[in-house]
């Protein structure tokens, strides 16, 4: 059976003020997305599942789920602030979203075999997918083995200004032991990287250090434990409107109470993405580049 890649874009009509304006990066209008999908597909996923808002439903399914009928069969399932457990209500002040497990949660129903998470708009690049659908392919009727693609610290930082990473340490086996979120990480003007830590010290740090680009292996266990922790976290978290449920809150959780192993898988892939709008010609020109070394086509569908 082949693994499944589970896209986060639920955010995506909010950040980019409607699909309408969803940037065309490659030659013929691709988006990032497309780039993934492509990626996706020729490194051995088999279905492809979006996480988006009702909201924006008939748009996404016009202008992106249209491109891929052909390739890859895709489904949707949906992300609403007001999807809590039972015994939960939604506090009507809350505005922001539940963060990236939370759209995680909502793939339950729909995933029934190992599955790869990522974020719709990160450039992740074509090893890092191949890398992960082979770890996944190996999973099938197992448990509690999961894994991350980690990118090195060097390969993940804007020209623009400072990026926010979570900074990883692994054990002798290559297994994740921690995921710290460092938001404020930047090379200096002598070259070297550095983060901001909590007493705002600023801290060399390696280039090759993993890093989580939110580009997660699982298996479908993983939906219980999260909606198992997210009522606890529901329950911390009641009077706070801002709190949110991410990813790496649910991995540390089950390394500490070691229920699960996160295998971190090295790639030479470089990310990137639009973090600054200047970010945004770099973009257009490292995917030109990587079109003239053959890497892609012209036209992706």
């Amino acid at each position: 059976m082949k693994p499944t890649l589970f896209v986060l874009a639920a955010g995506m009509g909010s950040r980019y003020g409607g699909l309408k304006q969803l940037d065309g990066l490659g030659p013929n209008g691709e988006t990032i997305m497309d780039y993934s999908i492509y990626d996706a597909v020729r490194g051995g996923f088999g279905k492809v599942v979006f996480v988006i808002r009702h909201s924006f439903e008939a748009d996404f399914r016009e202008k992106i789920i249209t491109k891929y009928q052909n390739v890859i069969p895709v489904e949707l399932v949906f992300q609403e602030l007001d999807y809590l457990p039972e015994g939960f209500t939604l506090n009507p002040e809350r505005v922001k979203p539940w963060g990236t497990n939370h759209a995680v949660l909502m793939g339950k129903d729909a995933i029934k075999e190992p599955f790869a998470v990522i974020n719709a708009d990160d450039f992740y690049g074509r090893e890092s997918f191949k890398i992960l659908a082979d770890y996944l392919s190996g999973l099938n009727g197992k448990q509690n083995d999961y894994c991350m693609v980690g990118y090195r610290l060097g390969n993940t930082l804007s020209e623009s200004g400072s990026v926010a990473r979570g900074i990883c340490a692994t054990d002798a086996n290559d297994n994740l032991t921690t995921v710290v979120e460092r938001t404020y990480i930047i090379r200096d003007t002598d070259g070297v990287i550095k983060y901001k830590d909590e007493n705002e010290n600023m801290v060399p740090a390696g280039e090759n250090v993993p890093v989580s680009m939110n580009m997660w292996g699982f298996t479908p266990e993983y939906f219980q434990y999260s909606e198992d922790y997210f009522v606890d976290f529901l329950k911390e978290n009641a009077a706070n409107i801002k709190a949110e449920y991410f990813i790496p809150m649910v991995v540390n959780n089950l390394i500490t109470s070691k229920k699960c192993t996160v295998k971190v898988l090295d790639t030479p892939s470089k990310w990137f993405g639009v973090t600054y709008a200047e970010d945004r010609q770099m973009v257009v020109d490292k995917i030109q580049e990587l079109i003239s070394k053959g890497e892609y086509p012209d036209k992706l569908f």
